[in-house]
Protein backbone atom coordinates (compact mmCIF):
# COMPACT_ATOMS: atom_id res chain seq x y z
CA UNK A 1 0.00 0.00 0.00
CA UNK A 2 1.45 3.37 -1.02
CA UNK A 3 0.10 6.41 0.77
CA UNK A 4 0.61 9.75 -0.92
CA UNK A 5 -1.52 11.92 1.35
CA UNK A 6 1.12 12.01 4.08
CA UNK A 7 -1.07 10.21 6.67
CA UNK A 8 -0.77 6.58 7.58
CA UNK A 9 -4.14 4.85 7.90
CA UNK A 10 -5.19 3.52 11.31
CA UNK A 11 -5.53 -0.03 9.91
CA UNK A 12 -1.76 -0.51 10.00
CA UNK A 13 -1.56 -0.45 13.77
CA UNK A 14 -3.72 -3.57 14.08
CA UNK A 15 -1.95 -5.61 11.39
CA UNK A 16 1.81 -5.94 11.84
CA UNK A 17 2.54 -7.68 8.51
CA UNK A 18 1.32 -4.77 6.39
CA UNK A 19 3.94 -2.39 4.92
CA UNK A 20 3.08 1.20 4.27
CA UNK A 21 5.29 3.31 2.08
CA UNK A 22 5.30 7.06 2.49
CA UNK A 23 6.64 8.82 -0.57
CA UNK A 24 8.85 11.81 0.29
CA UNK A 25 9.35 14.54 -2.26
CA UNK A 26 11.14 17.83 -2.60
CA UNK A 27 10.81 20.75 -4.96
CA UNK A 28 13.52 21.53 -7.47
CA UNK A 29 13.97 24.56 -9.68
CA UNK A 30 13.79 24.39 -13.43
CA UNK A 31 14.97 27.64 -15.01
CA UNK A 32 13.37 28.42 -18.37
CA UNK A 33 14.13 31.51 -20.42
CA UNK A 34 11.92 32.77 -23.23
CA UNK A 35 12.02 35.77 -25.54
CA UNK A 36 9.40 38.48 -25.07
CA UNK A 37 9.04 41.74 -26.97
CA UNK A 38 9.82 44.64 -24.66
CA UNK A 39 9.64 47.39 -27.24
CA UNK A 40 9.70 48.32 -30.89
CA UNK A 41 11.99 50.61 -32.85
CA UNK A 42 11.06 52.56 -35.96
CA UNK A 43 13.87 54.30 -37.79
CA UNK A 44 13.17 56.95 -40.40
CA UNK A 45 14.62 60.16 -41.71
CA UNK A 46 12.88 63.38 -40.83
CA UNK A 47 13.16 66.47 -43.02
CA UNK A 48 13.38 69.75 -41.15
CA UNK A 49 12.73 72.92 -43.14
CA UNK A 50 14.39 76.21 -42.37
CA UNK A 51 13.95 79.61 -43.93
CA UNK A 52 17.24 81.25 -44.88
CA UNK A 53 17.68 84.89 -45.93
CA UNK A 54 20.86 85.92 -47.74
CA UNK A 55 21.72 89.41 -49.00
CA UNK A 56 23.32 89.24 -52.46
CA UNK A 57 24.66 92.34 -54.28
CA UNK A 58 23.20 92.59 -57.79
CA UNK A 59 24.89 94.69 -60.50
CA UNK A 60 23.28 96.23 -63.52
CA UNK A 61 24.62 98.20 -66.45
CA UNK A 62 22.71 101.05 -67.97
CA UNK A 63 23.30 103.87 -70.45
CA UNK A 64 22.81 107.26 -69.01
CA UNK A 65 22.06 110.18 -71.29
CA UNK A 66 22.29 113.56 -69.70
CA UNK A 67 20.96 116.55 -71.50
CA UNK A 68 22.06 119.86 -70.09
CA UNK A 69 19.99 122.83 -71.24
CA UNK A 70 21.19 126.25 -70.49
CA UNK A 71 18.69 128.97 -70.14
CA UNK A 72 20.30 132.25 -71.03
CA UNK A 73 17.77 134.34 -69.23
CA UNK A 74 18.14 132.44 -66.07
CA UNK A 75 21.53 131.31 -65.24
CA UNK A 76 20.18 128.15 -63.76
CA UNK A 77 20.82 125.03 -65.72
CA UNK A 78 18.18 122.42 -66.26
CA UNK A 79 19.40 118.90 -66.60
CA UNK A 80 17.43 116.07 -68.07
CA UNK A 81 18.65 112.49 -67.50
CA UNK A 82 17.55 109.41 -69.39
CA UNK A 83 18.51 105.95 -68.12
CA UNK A 84 18.41 102.87 -70.36
CA UNK A 85 19.15 99.52 -68.73
CA UNK A 86 21.33 97.28 -70.88
CA UNK A 87 22.10 94.29 -68.71
CA UNK A 88 21.71 93.15 -65.13
CA UNK A 89 22.53 90.23 -62.90
CA UNK A 90 19.67 87.95 -61.99
CA UNK A 91 19.78 85.71 -58.96
CA UNK A 92 19.40 82.02 -59.58
CA UNK A 93 19.17 79.76 -56.52
CA UNK A 94 20.53 76.25 -56.96
CA UNK A 95 20.21 73.73 -54.15
CA UNK A 96 22.46 70.69 -53.79
CA UNK A 97 22.78 67.96 -51.19
CA UNK A 98 25.81 67.76 -48.94
CA UNK A 99 26.70 64.68 -46.91
CA UNK A 100 26.34 65.25 -43.20
CA UNK A 101 27.73 61.86 -42.27
CA UNK A 102 26.54 58.31 -41.86
CA UNK A 103 24.78 56.70 -38.95
CA UNK A 104 25.10 53.03 -38.12
CA UNK A 105 22.09 50.98 -37.16
CA UNK A 106 22.64 47.55 -35.67
CA UNK A 107 21.46 45.21 -32.96
CA UNK A 108 23.65 44.10 -30.09
CA UNK A 109 23.10 41.47 -27.43
CA UNK A 110 24.50 41.68 -23.96
CA UNK A 111 23.99 39.65 -20.85
CA UNK A 112 23.45 40.69 -17.30
CA UNK A 113 23.11 38.49 -14.29
CA UNK A 114 19.75 38.50 -12.54
CA UNK A 115 19.22 36.97 -9.14
CA UNK A 116 16.18 34.75 -8.75
CA UNK A 117 15.05 33.78 -5.28
CA UNK A 118 12.50 31.08 -4.67
CA UNK A 119 11.48 29.09 -1.58
CA UNK A 120 11.64 25.32 -2.06
CA UNK A 121 9.75 22.76 -0.01
CA UNK A 122 11.31 19.51 1.14
CA UNK A 123 9.29 16.70 2.75
CA UNK A 124 10.85 14.79 5.63
CA UNK A 125 9.50 11.89 7.64
CA UNK A 126 8.35 12.92 11.10
CA UNK A 127 7.82 10.18 13.67
CA UNK A 128 5.43 11.06 16.47
CA UNK A 129 5.41 8.71 19.44
CA UNK A 130 2.19 8.36 21.38
CA UNK A 131 2.32 6.45 24.62
CA UNK A 132 5.38 4.53 25.87
CA UNK A 133 6.50 2.93 22.61
CA UNK A 134 10.26 2.47 22.22
CA UNK A 135 11.84 3.40 18.88
CA UNK A 136 15.20 1.90 17.99
CA UNK A 137 17.31 3.63 15.32
CA UNK A 138 18.60 0.93 12.93
CA UNK A 139 21.79 2.86 12.06
CA UNK A 140 23.26 3.31 15.53
CA UNK A 141 21.05 0.81 17.47
CA UNK A 142 20.17 3.43 20.11
CA UNK A 143 16.82 4.16 21.61
CA UNK A 144 15.06 7.38 20.71
CA UNK A 145 12.92 9.02 23.33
Amino acid sequence: MIVNSGKIPNAISSNQNQVVKLKLRKEQLDIVKKWVNTGRVTIRKKVITEEKTIVVPVTRVEFIIENNKSDSENSSEKMKTIRIPISEERIEVVKHLTDLGDIKIYKRQFQKMEHVEETLKNEIAHVEIIGKAKVIDKEDQSELS
